[in-house]
Parts: structure tokens; C-alpha cells; sequence
């Protein structure tokens, strides 16, 4: 098939990666720094420059779009422990269906942009009803 089909799977598993990496770990910088440093070996492991970068950029990828959602997840009550189980299968998932011919392409652009919208549609903080709270 061609580079562009393993560029298109390492894409894919750099942000399958990422999307683990955001669910393991607790800060969001360390999240991307090991999505990113993921992706690349994965890419020098598979290939060369081209499949190294697209690893590279699948990881941050998956962890800047995964973010929102573990730290949704955990500010409405969830455990870090189940909320990581579950975040890592669907990046079993995510990594599977990157083999799929082209579909890794859609993972890197699509998990961002879920993360952007979670990230638009959290409800802001306000004082709301604090005040009828005190006795």
C-alpha cells in the first residue's frame, strides 16, 4: 500500500499512546511530553523521519484531546484508577482501529477536536445556589 499507510498507522498508535498516556499520568505536560516521546519511538521503531514526526504528532494529539475528558471524569467524582482502566481500553481501541486503512489520519484530527469540545460545552463555576447551602 505504500509509507502513507504505516505513516497512517503510527499517526494512530502515536495517539492511542497519547489518549493512555493522558490517562495514566497526573499532569498534563508530563501526559504530552510522554505522547510525544512515545510516538517517536514508536515511529524510529517502524521507520524513519516521516513515520518518527507523525508518531510524534499523534501523541500530542491523543493527550491534548484526551485531557478534557480524564479531567472531567475525575472532577465529577470518578476514580483516577477506573477512569484510567477505562480511558486505556478505548486507546486499545483507538490503536486497533489504526489500522485501518486512512483512519489513523481521522484519529489525530478527531480526538482534538472532541477534547475542544468537551472543553467548550463544561459548565462555568458560579455561585449559584451556594447561598441558600448555609444553615
Amino acid at each position: 500500500m505504500g509509507s502513507w499507510y504505516l505513516i497512517g498507522i503510527i499517526i494512530g498508535v502515536g495517539a492511542a499512546v497519547g489518549v493512555a498516556a493522558a490517562a495514566a499520568l497526573r499532569y498534563a505536560l508530563a501526559a504530552l511530553a510522554f505522547g510525544v516521546i512515545a510516538g517517536v519511538a514508536i515511529g524510529l521503531g517502524f521507520g524513519h523521519l516521516a513515520e518518527a514526526i507523525g508518531g510524534g504528532a499523534g501523541g500530542a494529539c491523543g493527550s491534548l484531546g484526551a485531557m478534557p475528558v480524564v479531567a472531567g471524569a475525575l472532577r465529577r467524582g470518578g476514580t483516577r484508577l477506573g477512569t484510567a482502566v477505562l480511558v486505556a481500553g478505548a486507546a486499545v481501541v483507538l490503536a486497533a482501529l489504526a489500522f485501518v486503512p486512512g483512519l489513523g489520519y481521522v484519529e489525530a484530527v478527531a480526538i482534538p477536536l472532541l477534547g475542544l469540545r468537551l472543553r467548550r460545552r463544561a459548565p462555568e463555576r458560579h455561585a449559584g445556589l451556594r447561598t441558600l447551602a448555609r444553615d
